[in-house]
């Protein structure tokens, strides 16, 4: 029996779900609840996301590892340091994959992706790039941020200034899906 997949609102939710509540407590208790909070929620989001797809999706399974070991010791050190270089270094280390595989001309997104975008070579070598370069951008601006704001703000920023960057960021790259996306499904 194969599962359909969730729908576009419910996947959201699951995706946004952790991010929201590390907002929300961070807001009522703060940081270090908030972090508390952020791992025990995107925890839930994978059993959820496992529970209606039977498989755990990639990048946010490697976001949780590092949500739950910098989340650990922000807790264990009670130093806020490490919850806010865990996007830097996620975003990092995302851009240098992507990176370094477009070093051996592999567009790593192709294999994450390629059921979703029907997309000719060039197009992933392209959209892998442009990927490479926000996940960096998203690095710096993090650096930015923590760097020269209060804690509340920085957690702001990561709830509303990443996740609109990111829609904003994936919209831009419409034309490129249609110049760029294989005859044989359109």
């Amino acid at each position: 029996m194969t599962r359909r997949p969730p729908h576009p609102l419910v996947k959201l939710a699951i995706e946004t779900g952790p991010l929201l509540v590390f907002f929300v407590t961070n807001a009522r208790f703060g940081i270090f609840a908030a972090t508390g909070a952020f791992m025990v929620a995107i925890v839930a989001a994978l059993a959820a996301s496992y529970a209606i797809e039977r498989k755990l999706p990639t990048l946010p399974l490697v976001t949780a590892f590092f949500v739950l070991v910098f989340g650990g010791l922000t807790l264990m050190l009670q130093d806020e340091l490490f919850i806010k270089l865990k996007p830097t270094i996620v975003n990092t280390l995302f851009a240098a994959i992507l990176a370094g595989g477009m070093l051996f001309d592999r567009p790593l997104l192709k294999p994450l992706m390629g059921a979703v975008l029907p997309l000719d070579d060039q197009g992933w070598r392209i959209l892998t790039w442009r990927w490479a370069g926000f996940f960096l951008l998203l690095a710096v601006l993090n650096e930015v941020v923590w760097r020269t704001q209060t804690t509340d703000t920085w957690v702001s920023f990561k709830v509303f200034g990443v996740m609109p960057l990111t829609i904003v960021f994936m919209l831009a790259q419409v034309p490129l899906l249609r110049r760029h996306g294989s005859d044989a499904d359109a």
